[in-house]
This record gives structure tokens, C-alpha cells and sequence, in this order.
């Protein structure tokens, strides 16, 4: 019995070691490998998590990988646009930490109201996290690091330069990235001379890029931008923090 006992207390010590150097090794990758999220407030992205995931899925299915994005500087998107994406995804924007509770109990209540599926409720700093850097999978791991990172980009970035590279790195549409190549693709203009209702068509299919965007059909994405032309109008305050 003693011998036995022995081997066990053994067994379980070099289970324990296996484990945590695997804990360690996981912690000295983290470490190497995250993002200089400080870089942004100087230097423009060359690339983000959901472009090459994008580029690897077409890589996969045979087809070009070739995407539609261009750096737009934040005084050349038009405030339309601007105002569009706030009151869409996240208007509490300029007001909270990079965390906003409320945010997913109005994301309940528009889905009630418009009777679609709720959004994701994730603020502008999370989604920028999420596209720069992470996954669009929904592991517990991919949300820890993703609460990480967006607590850093508050900390390091000005709200204005967060609403920036948001504006250039979302997905508009199957291989389109950016406010500059949406407006190009959907309107044939640059993205500083956007009305409010082109506006609001862009805005309207972030959460959906694949299947909403302008010149869809869908019944629920239309009533997204009527939806979201209200929102923009009643939300004027926004001009002075824009």
C-alpha cells in the first residue's frame, strides 16, 4: 500500500510539472507574441486578424484573396458616416472606459423591437480588438484577451484615433475593409462626401458585413437603416464630440 501510495504522490507530481510548464510556456508565448497596442497611436495597421482570415478562406475555396481596403484619415470620413456607426454599434462611445453594460441591454431591446437577432453589444474598442488582432471565434480565451486588449487601447489611444482605425479596419462587405473602399465600391465616392442615408446603409450592415450591406435586399437590413437614419437624427449632440 505504502509503494502504491508512493507512485501516485510521484504520478501527480509530474502530472503538476507537465502542467505547469505548460502553463508557462502558454504565458511566455502570450507574452512575445502580444501586440505593441501603444505602435497605433503613431503607426497605421498593415494588416488585421479578419483581412487574413478573409484571405485564408478564399485561399481555401480556390478563389483570389485579393481584398478592397485603403487608409482614410479621420478628417476625410464624413461625419455622417461617423454619427452612422455611433448610434448603430455603440453610442455611449466617447462617454465610457471601453466597457459599456447598458450597451448589451440596448442591444436586447432593439433586437425585441426590430425582431431580428440581438448584435453583439461589444463596444467600438472591443470590435477593433477583435478585428485587429483576435479570432472571430467565440472561445473564453479569445474574450479574455479580447478584454485585455481593449482595456490597453483606451489606455493608450485617444477616443478619436480608436474611432479612426475602427472606421478602417471594419468589414463592409465579402473582402471589403474600410470606410475609403466601402464608399468607393458602393458609391463611387470618397468616403468625405458620404450623405446621411449612404451613411446609415454602411453603418447598417456591420453586424452582418457577408449578407448586409447597400443594394441587399433583406427586409430586416433595410429596416436597419431606416432604423438607424431616426437614431442619427435624434442624436445631434454626437457633432461636438465627432
Amino acid at each position: 500500500m505504502a509503494a502504491r501510495s508512493k507512485r501516485r504522490a510521484r504520478w501527480a507530481f509530474r502530472v503538476l510539472g507537465l502542467v505547469l510548464l505548460a502553463v508557462l510556456g502558454w504565458a511566455s508565448w502570450e507574452y512575445w507574441s502580444w501586440p505593441d497596442v501603444a505602435r497605433l497611436a503613431r503607426e497605421r495597421p498593415t494588416t488585421t486578424a479578419f483581412i487574413e482570415e478573409y484571405r485564408g478562406r478564399q485561399r481555401e475555396a480556390g478563389k483570389p484573396d485579393k481584398v478592397a481596403w485603403a487608409w482614410t484619415p479621420y478628417a476625410a470620413i464624413s461625419p455622417h458616416l461617423k454619427r452612422a456607426v455611433l448610434v448603430a454599434e455603440d453610442i455611449s462611445f466617447f462617454s465610457h472606459h471601453g466597457f459599456e453594460l447598458k450597451e448589451m441591454q440596448n442591444a436586447m431591446e432593439e433586437a425585441l423591437r426590430e425582431g431580428n437577432l440581438p448584435r453583439g453589444a461589444s463596444t467600438i474598442t472591443q470590435q477593433l480588438a477583435k478585428n485587429l488582432w483576435l479570432s472571430s471565434s467565440r472561445n473564453p480565451l479569445r474574450k479574455i484577451r479580447e478584454a485585455a486588449l481593449t482595456w490597453q487601447l483606451e489606455r493608450a489611444l485617444p477616443k478619436r484615433r480608436i474611432l479612426e482605425l475602427y472606421l478602417n479596419v471594419a468589414e463592409f462587405g465579402p473582402g471589403i475593409y474600410g470606410a475609403g473602399a466601402a464608399s468607393q465600391r458602393y458609391f463611387g465616392k470618397p468616403a468625405a462626401d458620404l450623405e446621411p442615408r449612404e451613411a446609415a446603409a454602411l453603418a447598417a450592415g456591420l453586424p452582418k458585413p457577408r449578407a448586409w450591406h447597400p443594394g441587399s435586399t433583406s427586409v430586416a437590413y433595410q429596416r436597419r437603416v431606416t432604423s438607424i437614419l431616426s437614431r442619427m437624427d435624434k442624436a445631434a449632440f454626437l457633432a461636438r464630440q465627432i
